[in-house]
């Protein structure tokens, strides 16, 4: 494996070991507070595109593009030090249930400039702020049937899924990302398909950023969809030596709290924890149960414990629950590990 020293994000490995750093809430919790219609969504562009799209929030980044800057910038005023790129679906394979794959190249380029113009605002030589290219798994799994009758059918294949996270990493690092977050992982082949991709693009063009990894347990046996323990989730993936590695969604930060343990144990990276506001709750506002004061409290807890080296907020979160998450846990030193070793790999 060939070593390629980082032209982006050079600075987070040592930000990541001086204190704990803080990732910013959910995006399309701030989105759905808009209420924005189908024309909304539309905007001029595609007014006369003949699907529906409301839901499409990538598309967003043309039709208000001042709106997702916005979001970013309340989550940096709010304290955090790194922001994710409205692009969580903008893989031309998410984007084909809308009919609008060829846009997947222009909509990370688009997303990317966005978040960097935020960080550009609020960025100082104390405190640098980061883009994150946020990098989805995907509606379609490489690992798992789409049909219960036939456990050997698949709807994707690696290389389909490789090309097309390939056509993401590139717009978003034309776009100015600082580090990729392959995230919400629930299928572990679709994750190496990202990375592969990413890898592919850095020996291409010559260019390496840091690479955060975060995977999903999905329910109470502690595994990933694609039914793998955390530690064998750390085992498949460590290899692309990621600067952070840890879990986000599907559950609230008090059970995840044992899965956040056991990477804690077994890493030999910045370990990374962004949980969902508790429980789903229609009721809600956020259509989640925790207030700021019940999610930070919880993460201040992991912090005091050296748990963890990055926390931030997923579905249901605000800049309210980063704002209190921030301050929650800047008392408490980052958790220790081993030495990291920057590598982009071509074999």
């Amino acid at each position: 494996m060939s070593k390629t020293p980082f032209t982006r994000g050079i600075q987070m490995p040592d930000i990541l070991r001086r204190r704990i750093m803080i990732l910013d809430g959910g995006m399309g919790t701030m989105i759905q507070q808009y209420k924005f219609t189908e024309q909304d969504y539309r905007g001029e562009r595609f007014a006369n595109h003949g699907y529906d799209v409301k839901g499409n929030n990538e598309l967003l980044v043309f039709s208000k593009p001042e709106i997702i800057q916005k979001i970013h910038e309340d989550y940096l005023a709010a304290g955090a030090d790194i922001i994710e790129t409205n692009t969580f679906g903008a893989t031309s394979i998410a984007q084909e249930d809308y009919h609008m794959a060829d846009l997947a190249y222009e909509m990370n380029v688009a997303a990317a400039q966005l978040a960097k113009n935020a960080c550009n605002k609020y960025s100082t030589t104390d405190k640098p702020r980061f883009v994150a290219g946020a990098v989805g798994p995907t509606p379609k799994t490489a690992s798992i049937s789409p049909d219960v009758n036939d456990p050997a059918a698949r709807n994707i294949t690696f290389s389909q899924l490789k090309n097309s996270y390939y056509e993401q990493a590139k717009g978003l690092l034309e776009g100015g990302a600082d580090v990729f977050l392959v995230e919400t992982i629930f299928d572990t082949l679709n994750a190496k398909a990202a990375l592969f991709a990413i890898d592919e693009l850095f020996e291409h063009t010559q260019e390496c950023i840091p690479i955060m990894i975060s995977g999903t347990v999905t329910d109470a046996s502690g595994r990933i969809l694609s039914g793998q323990t955390v530690e064998a989730f750390w085992n498949s993936l460590r290899h692309a030596r990621p600067v952070t590695f840890g879990l986000n969604c599907a559950l609230g930060a008090s059970l995840m709290r044992p899965y956040i343990a056991e990477l804690a144990k077994i890493c030999n990276v910045a370990v990374s924890c962004y949980p969902n506001a508790g429980l789903p709750n229609p009721m809600s506002e956020t259509g989640f149960d925790e207030t700021p004061e019940m999610t930070s409290s919880f993460l201040e807890e992991f912090a005091k414990n050296s748990l963890v080296n990055l926390v931030g907020g997923c579905c249901g979160t605000t800049p309210e629950h980063i704002a209190a998450i921030a301050k929650a846990v800047e008392q408490y030193q980052p958790r220790v590990w081993q030495n990291y070793i920057c590598s982009s790999s071509s074999s």
